[in-house]
């Protein structure tokens, strides 16, 4: 391969290839999930909203009149470390966003997740996501 001659010239040749180019990543994420609830909604949502437990976390809904469901997740530092809270969040979101009727509602959530979601199985914390949108469908 040819070494570049000028700035421009390698700049051209980096951007080309396929590992840099955007089509490459991963399709960015709905904003219904970009959209974070801020102080005061978690505390409406856990002051007005109603609870549904699960054995892998504790989930508290709002509905809402207008807009896209939104999610708030609350993972408290007695679960682990940043790395652990964080992968749990990381799992916990990745459920939301693939579960079929998450993004059909518009409604407020609020995840407590317990340290149990960390070793389940993915098809498993799907399963308990649906059952707390049925919950909440048949609660509104």
């Amino acid at each position: 391969m040819d070494v570049p001659s000028s700035a421009a010239a390698a700049h051209a040749v980096v951007t080309s290839l396929p590992s840099v180019t955007r089509e490459t990543y991963a399709p960015r994420t709905p904003k219904p999930l970009r959209e974070p609830l801020r102080t005061a909604d978690f505390r409406r949502v856990y002051d007005t909203g109603f609870r549904v437990s699960s054995s892998l976390f504790a989930a508290f809904c709002l509905p809402r009149p207008t807009g896209a469901t939104r999610l708030g997740l609350t993972v408290p530092r007695a679960i682990g470390g940043a790395v652990i809270r964080n992968r749990i969040k990381r799992r916990m979101r990745e459920a939301c966003r693939t579960h079929p009727q998450f993004l059909l509602q518009g409604w407020d959530f609020v995840f407590n997740p317990r340290r149990t979601v960390l070793d389940a199985p993915f098809a498993d914390l799907q399963k308990a996501i649906g059952k707390v949108m049925d919950r909440c469908n048949s609660h509104s």
